[in-house]
């Protein structure tokens, strides 16, 4: 094979995203305009209100999560020098776990 041709095979493992599961820790920082940030955001908001799973996704990667409750919201406003709003939201997993019976 030339080095001009690709194999096949290969051109699929790119292609595919990498699954980022439990047991790692991922972290990836965006910077984006206002409105693009908000289309994210209307996203999220719409399937913490309509499931208890959701998905995160790029090209390179897919981060799949199923949370629980409670949903952690903290505002945080900065007002000294450059004024600085920070809105976190911290999902808890879900546990498959059940209660120990009573006997």
């Amino acid at each position: 094979m030339s080095d001009d041709q690709v194999d096949s095979s290969e051109v699929e493992e790119v292609e595919e995203r990498t699954t980022i599961r439990a047991g790692r820790k991922f972290e990836q920082e965006f910077r984006l305009d206002a409105a693009e940030a908000g289309e994210f955001l209307i996203a999220l908001g719409e399937q913490l209100r309509d499931d208890d799973e959701l998905t995160i996704a790029t090209e390179e990667w897919e981060l799949p999560f199923a949370f629980g409750e409670p949903v952690e919201l903290e505002v945080d406003f900065d007002g000294v020098g450059e004024p600085e709003l920070e809105i976190e939201l911290e999902l808890p997993g879900r546990t498959d776990e059940k209660a120990p019976s009573v006997e």
